[in-house]
């Protein structure tokens, strides 16, 4: 439940502000059809989460040591700082549009997503916690809780969330965790 529950909070706080979510807010302006795109986002991130999750529990597995250890918990202090530079949606970053609302989220998400913050936080998590099925639910969960308000909110909600105060938290949270990890690694930890 551990895996569950950070990979849930870690990736639905560094989700607001990321470039996927201003990708939500593009799809939703365009096509007006909540429902489909959130279905896209969902098959997406399980599709993306779930090879990145695996990955990282697969390179635990190979290299699991103490060195690997205080890599990972590295990487999350790394997430933690990458999490305070605010994303940009660049014009070539635009869905073409190709076949609705559902398929044009699927594919925009799925590629989008790659080598995404999120993404490289979900490496991070699988290789923490070894548990690719897990993580991957967590994430899901964590993408959907930051993007689907958005569908339906759109503007309204992202005027009014203090976003540099909400990445300063996701950013203070992988630091946390990647500390927390050290000081395991170390035995510091009882």
């Amino acid at each position: 439940m551990e895996a569950l529950f950070t990979s849930t909070a870690v990736v639905a706080l560094a989700e607001i502000g990321d470039k996927t979510m201003l990708l939500a807010m593009l799809l939703a302006a365009r096509y007006r059809q909540p429902l489909p795109i959130a279905f896209g986002i969902l098959l997406a991130t399980l599709a993306n989460h779930f090879l990145a999750a695996l990955i990282g529990a697969q390179a635990a597995a190979w290299f699991d040591g103490e060195l690997f250890r205080y890599l990972v918990a590295a990487g999350f202090v790394v997430m933690g700082l990458w999490t305070l530079i605010p994303d940009k949606f660049e014009e070539d970053d635009k869905p073409k549009s190709r076949g609705g609302a559902f398929l044009t989220t699927l594919v925009a998400f799925f590629l989008v997503e790659i080598g995404d913050k999120t993404q490289v936080a979900t490496i991070a998590l699988g290789a923490r916690f070894s548990d690719a099925v897990m993580v991957t639910i967590g994430t899901t969960i964590g993408m959907m809780l930051a993007n689907a308000p958005v569908l339906w909110l759109g503007d309204r909600l992202a005027n009014r969330l203090p976003l540099a105060k909400i990445r300063i938290a996701a950013a203070l949270l992988f630091v946390v965790v990647g500390l927390w990890l050290a000081a395991e690694t170390a035995g510091l930890l009882g």
